[in-house]
């Protein structure tokens, strides 16, 4: 079990490591060796046509626990001038059942597929009078929803800077966030009611216990706690409704995405640990744990080599979702793939 004195060992331990030698608390606290259960898919999910995957940062579920939606950047790494849907729907054997978005969005990034199947998308790239937004799709694609100014980079009530991702809490109320552009943004989360309209913001640019270097990913557990992935800060940080800091967890990684499934567990992807990030000490790659304890149980290590070749900046998986059967889906940006792991067969 992940006790709080082990926490508070490992925080010590990224901060100051051991001159002279590798920090035996970070050696043995990365999760770089836990079990790995799990086989990869590639090629599960068939594009229609000639056409072929472009970078995906997301991926999420339909309600019904069995149906994957995925925001594509339209076979390329961007969107704009492409006649493309940016958003796919696939069953369970990997064929495509429905797309839609087609002009709508330039640099989709982050998915949230809502109890209703509302569709939500967020535009991270401004440009061409779009972007910068948050879009909610009904099921069919239609637009129930824009926050935001499209094509308008700023932060406050009414303006993003390259949002991230969203999510729809326990209650309705929208959370956004917000400034994937690291230091030409401000680095907050931002919460609507349901119908869009501005209740509140927090968090700032910085490495402090309540500042955030881009909040990536966003996920609520079964208690109604919002997790953050701050990711260029290497941790996890976990908020009640109305902001309040509640805890901090680094035992998760440098994390791209993160999904949290009925039974509270955490799933939590890292596309960009390495050397020159100086999180080398951890593999890049998915750790599973409980999002009650904080206990890391599995990972699923990426193959690449973070330090070399043309991957070395990002690979594996940003986006990350667990279907009602317990496969797992990464949505990758430098691989543009989406990749299926299931369960090794009992041996």
């Amino acid at each position: 079990m992940f006790y709080p004195i082990r926490q508070a060992l490992l925080a010590a331990a990224i901060l100051i490591p051991l001159a002279g030698a590798p920090s035996l608390a970070i050696a043995q606290d990365t999760g770089n060796d836990l079990p790995n259960p799990y086989q990869a898919v590639s090629g599960w999910a068939k594009m229609p046509g000639a056409r072929h995957w472009g970078s995906t940062s997301a991926v999420d579920i339909d309600p019904d626990g069995v149906h994957i939606w995925v925001a594509e950047r339209c076979g390329q790494n961007a969107c704009e001038g492409s006649t493309l849907d940016t958003v796919l729907k696939f069953d369970s054997s990997g064929q495509l059942v429905k797309s839609f978005g087609a002009g709508k969005m330039n640099w989709p990034h982050g998915i949230h597929v809502d109890t209703e199947g509302n569709v939500w998308v967020t535009d991270a790239r401004g440009g061409n009078g779009k972007g910068h937004q948050v879009h909610k799709f009904s099921p069919d694609g239609d637009v129930l929803l824009s926050l935001g100014t499209a094509g308008e980079a700023g932060n406050d009530a009414t303006h993003f800077t390259e949002p991230s991702d969203v999510v729809v809490g326990p209650d309705g109320s929208i959370y956004v966030g917000d400034g994937h552009g690291g230091t030409r943004s401000r680095q907050r989360v931002v919460k609507f009611d349901a119908n869009g309209k501005f209740i509140k913001e927090w968090g700032e640019t910085g490495t402090g216990p309540n500042q955030m270097g881009v909040p990536h990913a966003l996920a609520f557990d079964s208690q109604g706690r919002l997790f953050v992935a701050d990711r260029s800060n290497n941790r996890i940080l976990i908020y009640d409704q109305d902001g309040t800091l509640l805890d901090t967890w680094y035992q998760f990684s440098r994390n791209s995405g993160i999904f949290i499934d009925a039974d509270d567990m955490l799933y939590a992807t890292d596309s960009e640990s390495a050397d020159s990030r100086d999180h080398g000490e951890w593999k890049r790659g998915i750790r599973i744990g409980s999002a009650k304890t904080g206990e890391v149980m599995y990972f699923i290590p990426d193959p690449a080599d973070a330090n070399n070749g043309p991957l070395r900046g990002t690979s594996f998986s940003e986006g990350v979702a667990v279907d009602a059967a317990g496969n797992i889906y990464g949505a990758e940006v430098g691989p543009r793939d989406l990749k299926r792991y299931e369960r090794k067969p009992e041996q």
